[in-house]
């Protein structure tokens, strides 16, 4: 009975090289993405007619990374994830090597005190969006390999020690941000491979312990948790940014004032286009508006849990779920500071902000869900139907 179940190399290789994409899944990116580069055209039309002489600047630049974007979602849809893990290494090595090249006089590009970009010929590369997946890929792989070691503190160790390296130099950047949302991604990634909650306690001690160093060591960190706190105690200071935000999302009321009619776009908004765009959709499709964005990430992030779920084997559960997590993690860590709900902190919201690398790689992650979802719902429907026949 036993050998009957099995199936043969050749059914193997059928379930594993043909199947259906999520339409559901697809289709929220894209419109996702769409709506951002309108979105990013409205919110920066101003400022880039002013800066650059040119309205359609940051909207032709959106365009490119949504080209680029779609193109690596497909071609990540077609390639079987089970290649990522193989490549682990390597794509962890580049990853690494990005974060460290951004530290290079002429190779990292310098802006508001901050070197996160890699100067590239037509476009600059933040190195940070690409090492999060870049440790996505590692840790599902290492911990599908060694999913017995997870309940040992000796076994959490690699991803531990990979993660704390990943944050230790996107910190020296600085970008206090991304570094929140890869200690946030750590943690969620040892939870779903089995670590136990006494790991947890013994990594939250230090993790703790290091927030009021981290903000003591930067001026400005502390000036926005003081931000954070009474924003109106210096309204042209640091509280502005986030008072302008309450003013854009307060004048959009319940259907808001009308694509394209925002106001506070006008060079009142710092960042409107990217790190506030959600505060732009708010004013100018308002409650409604934000509610529907919120609810396709919801969905979006949905399927990719469902096709965690339904993976049928570790590496995919789990890359599914890492990257389902720092979706999840960002979008709530960006509205959250839009909102006020947490202190001020610059990070995209995925899909819809200004920037490119951060457009190409959240696409390309979604190709990757696709590659999982298409493999593991294709297996399981021929096993099903081999074993009927049998």
């Amino acid at each position: 009975m036993r050998a009957k179940n099995k199936l043969t190399g050749k059914e193997n290789a059928s379930a594993r090289t043909a199947g259906e994409y999520d339409f559901v899944l697809t289709v929220v990116t894209v419109l996702l993405v769409l709506f951002g580069v309108v979105m990013v055209y409205s919110a920066s039309s101003y400022n880039a007619a002013v800066n650059y002489g040119n309205k359609y600047f940051y909207m032709f630049k959106q365009l490119v990374g949504a080209i680029l974007g779609f193109a690596a979602m497909i071609a990540l849809s077609v390639i079987d994830y089970h290649v990522l893990a193989k490549l682990r290494y390597i794509i962890l090595g580049v990853s690494v090597l990005l974060l460290v090249l951004v530290f290079i006089p002429g190779v990292g590009v310098e802006s508001y005190g901050a070197r996160r970009w890699i100067n590239l010929p037509f476009f600059t590369m933040q190195a940070s969006e690409i090492a999060k997946f870049g440790f996505i890929i590692f840790a599902a792989a290492y911990m599908a390999k060694y999913h017995k070691k997870m309940t040992t503190f000796k076994g959490i160790l690699p991803v531990l020690g990979v993660g704390l390296l990943i944050c230790v130099l996107i910190i020296l950047e600085p970008n206090m941000s991304i570094t929140i949302c890869v200690v946030l991604l750590m943690f969620a990634m040892l939870f779903i491979g089995g670590a136990r909650i006494k790991h947890f306690l013994i990594i939250a001690v230090p993790a703790v312990a290091m927030i009021p160093i981290l903000i003591l060591a930067e001026p400005y960190r502390l000036k926005r948790m003081l931000a954070f706190i009474d924003p109106w105690a210096s309204p042209l200071g640091e509280g502005y940014q986030l008072i302008q935000s309450f003013y854009s999302l307060g004048s959009g009321g319940l259907f808001g004032l009308g694509l394209f009619n925002s106001r506070q776009k006008y060079l009142f908004l710092p960042f409107s286009e990217s790190d506030f765009i959600f505060s732009i959709i708010g004013e100018e499709l308002g409650l409604v508006g934000c509610a529907l964005v919120m609810f396709a990430y919801i969905l979006l992030i949905a399927r990719a849990v469902r096709i965690a779920q339904n993976s049928t084997d570790r590496l995919g559960c789990y890359l599914a779920s890492g990257i389902a997590c720092i979706i999840a993690i960002q979008v709530l860590v960006n509205i959250a500071v839009v909102t006020g709900s947490i202190p001020p902190t610059g990070l995209p919201l995925p899909f819809v902000s200004a920037g490119s690398s951060s457009l190409i790689v959240f696409c390309g992650s979604v190709g990757i869900l696709q590659s999982i979802g298409r493999r593991s719902h294709v297996g399981a429907r021929f096993v099903k139907d081999i074993r009927r026949t049998r």
